[in-house]
């Protein structure tokens, strides 16, 4: 069940460990900073938190890393199946927040059933096609119950309601499927059929979420329904190339700018770091990217590979998707920024997925996956 030993600590994957804890370091900053306040003589509850939550997430990070990856593919199934029915239970018992039922509370802290779901999904798919074609390749009706399943969870996390989470979740599981094998005309008849029935799946929107899409495509008034928009981009333009300096920047600390703590921190970055800070945090994450890509280009099994894809494509699409939300190049969808919003339930969730692919690709040198 656990790989500890000189030759495993050898391989394991030091540089992208480094980048990740780079990462929640610069989180912390701006966690600090979105916080701050002049008269205040304590760090914040959220920075209090968030440090909290970084080194139980480097824990975490370790104990999936020291994991054999089919321990983890046999547990996450069943877990899954578990989330799916927390996921039926918030819709019912959620605790409520900013007008969506996303979280359980717990007393000590409160956790959404739907990050969990990013991290289980990919080892549901893995162990469900690794047992059910062991000697066979996937036929069409193989597929039918993942489908099923991918489906059933984006709509449970599209009505609590969390569109943005429910996307990334059905892109990523759109993208295993792919990988698996499942034909291209397969999509383009989805895509087809999605683009057909867009009117009335326009319906069925919460309010707010059709607010959200038309405020992209340019309607709305500034001070009103562009507000949030409209205040990122300012303190994105205004820190122009060098920033405002840091616990400077006007945007955030007079409180014009909303939610600058965890989905619009890179806003927060932006303009008090200027162009040249943004770039460095992109080329960081594209560093970890492609360093993470390009181990996993390296494991020669087929389901190790599945996972791993699995569970790092959420990552990216958070990173994508959240940055060009504060540009206002994609609707706003409430996506936090990996590793760097506030946010305890998805900093771990965070972790434990780059933990498990550490595991994966360390157990390549020394065992056949």
């Amino acid at each position: 069940m656990f790989f500890v030993n000189k030759r495993f600590l050898c391989y394991f994957d030091w540089a992208a460990f480094g980048l990740l804890l780079l990462l929640s370091c610069i989180s912390l900053s701006f966690v600090f900073s979105a916080t701050y306040k002049l008269t205040a003589t304590t760090y914040s509850i959220f920075f209090k938190k968030q440090l909290v939550g970084i080194l139980t997430g480097i824990c975490i990070y370790f104990f999936c890393s020291f994991v054999d990856y089919r321990t983890l593919c046999r547990v996450g199934y069943w877990l899954y199946i578990f989330t799916m029915f927390l996921l039926i239970f918030t819709l019912f018992k959620g605790s409520v927040g900013m007008g969506a039922q996303r979280w359980i509370n717990l007393g000590f802290i409160k956790f959404q059933p739907s990050e969990l779901a990013k991290i289980f999904f990919p080892m549901f798919i893995t162990y469900y096609f690794l047992h059910d074609t062991q000697n066979s390749h996937p036929t069409a009706s193989t597929y039918i119950i993942p489908i099923l399943v991918l489906g059933s969870s984006f709509i449970l996390v599209l009505k609590q309601p969390d569109l943005g989470t429910a996307l990334i979740l059905l892109f990523s599981g759109s993208c295993m499927f792919w990988f698996i094998g499942l034909s291209t005309r397969f999509f383009l008849i989805v895509a087809a059929c999605l683009l057909i029935t867009a009117p009335i799946s326009w319906q069925f929107l919460k309010p707010y979420q059709k607010k959200r899409i038309l405020v992209f495509l340019g309607q709305g008034n500034k001070n009103k329904e562009r507000y949030q928009i409209e205040q990122s981009k300012i303190a994105v333009g205004s820190g122009g190339i060098w920033g405002k300096g840091y616990l400077q920047g006007t945007q955030n600390k007079l409180s014009f700018l909303p939610e600058s703590r965890t989905d619009f921190i890179f806003s927060v970055i932006c303009e008090e770091t200027g162009l040249l800070g943004a770039i460095m945090i992109l080329l960081l994450y594209l560093m970890l990217f492609v360093r993470i890509l390009w181990l996993i280009n390296t494991i020669t099994g087929f389901y190790p590979h599945l996972m791993c894809l699995g569970l790092l494509m959420p990552i990216i699409l958070s990173t994508i998707i959240n940055v060009c939300m504060i540009l206002d190049l994609l609707p706003i969808v409430g996506i936090p920024l990996p590793f760097m919003s506030y946010g305890i339930t998805h900093i771990w969730t965070g972790f434990a997925s780059l933990g498990c692919i550490n595991s994966i690709t360390c157990q390549r040198y020394f065992q056949e996956l």
